[in-house]
């Protein structure tokens, strides 16, 4: 590739910069969805696969540490790279956890802990004004004399129950009431938390599923 387009009907490889393979196969089911036959072309490999390591997350937002590891995925293997970074943004705190969400309450992925200092954070908040948006910025970066990179966004708004609910998903999911609805409640009548939506319900109105189906348009301008 070496930063070129591809040539009509040649593959082409493209590196997520991750070592969550759900997340590769997400990447794949949109693609797949919004390019039809095209993407047929492109196979995607992870981070992972490749023996690559996490880059540290320097950035001080979304967009600096999305484009942060694709660039270092790109730089690396000289192969077009994808990688999104996301979290949670409550009203009430300001920009958190925003960045920091992953490792909230000092521990990287303990999603319990996590939710469980969020909800005493906000205890005494009233539930009309406990708002709250999922925002991801994804990147492409293609490698080449001159580096080209691309971000786009995507964000989810809802607010922050009292009490999780919901085994699906994961991170703050259970506790996140997305303001877009399903056509149904769960069993108690209530409306559902991200981590009680079906997987296409979830990502039909997700942050990352909006940001993937944004960065789709790019990665065919820019690689088939």
């Amino acid at each position: 590739m070496s930063g070129v387009q591809a040539q009509s009907g040649e593959a082409v490889t493209l590196i997520v910069a991750t070592h969550n393979e759900g997340k590769l196969v997400e990447i794949n089911r949109i693609l797949s969805e919004d390019l039809k036959g095209q993407a047929q072309r492109i196979t995607l490999r992870s981070a992972a696969s490749l023996g690559l390591p996490d880059p540290v997350e320097t950035g001080v937002s979304f967009e600096e540490n999305a484009l942060l590891k694709a660039r270092d995925v790109a730089r690396r293997t000289n192969l077009p790279a994808l990688a999104d970074d996301s979290g949670l943004i409550v009203d009430v705190l300001g920009a958190a956890p925003g960045i920091l969400s992953a490792r909230w309450a000092g521990a990287h992925g303990h999603d319990k802990a996590n939710n469980a200092l969020l909800l005493a954070q906000i205890e005494d908040i009233p539930d009309g004004k406990r708002g709250a948006r999922f925002v991801c910025a994804t990147a492409l970066v293609i490698p080449g004399e001159e580096e080209r990179s691309f971000v786009r966004f995507g964000e989810m708004k809802g607010s922050i129950i009292r009490k999780a609910r919901g085994e699906q998903g994961f991170g703050y999911d259970p506790i996140f009431v997305p303001d877009d609805q399903p056509d149904h409640t769960d069993e108690d009548g209530l409306r559902l938390t991200s981590a009680q939506m079906s997987a296409d319900e979830k990502n039909a109105i997700s942050h990352r599923g909006k940001a993937l189906k944004a960065i789709t348009s790019v990665i065919a301008q820019q690689l088939l």
